[in-house]
């Protein structure tokens, strides 16, 4: 059965940009691009200084709209449906609480290498492996 609502997740790796053209070009229904914030806090960022939350959400959203726009041209037109969503959290748990909360039927992202004692974690990474293992939804990961 043809999905009705695709999730893309969105971290700016090349990737997560071949996720959403794949999306795009398979997919004929609303497509919304997740770009999640991950929390920090002052011993993490430099200086000891955080940007607030408002700006490093908007930065977020401007990335997610270029991404967007850039993977529009990559499939070919500009008259795809697509919806960026910016949310605050644990990159995996945070997908998955979208995709619930939203109705969406398909989780469609990029996989990327990790851990090379963990071979699943290696070959789709670590965010990926949570959201395959946990999601109630098919998930497609392009690599």
């Amino acid at each position: 059965m043809a999905p009705s609502h695709v999730l893309v997740p969105l971290d700016g790796s090349p990737l997560a940009d071949d996720a959403l053209v794949h999306a795009l070009e398979t997919f004929d229904c609303p497509v919304t691009v997740l770009n999640v914030v991950t929390p920090l806090d002052s011993s993490m960022s430099e200086s000891g200084v955080v940007a607030p939350d408002e700006e490093r959400t908007e930065d977020a959203r401007e990335r997610a709209e270029t991404l967007v726009d850039r993977a529009k041209e990559r499939a070919g037109t500009p008259a795809y449906d697509v919806d960026v969503a910016i949310e605050t959290g644990k990159p995996a748990d945070t997908i998955l609480e979208f995709a619930e909360a939203h109705a969406v039927d398909h989780i469609v992202m990029g996989g990327h290498g990790g851990d090379r004692h963990a071979l699943t974690r290696r070959l789709l990474g670590t965010v990926a492996t949570a959201v395959v293992g946990d999601a109630p939804v098919t998930v497609t990961v392009v690599r």
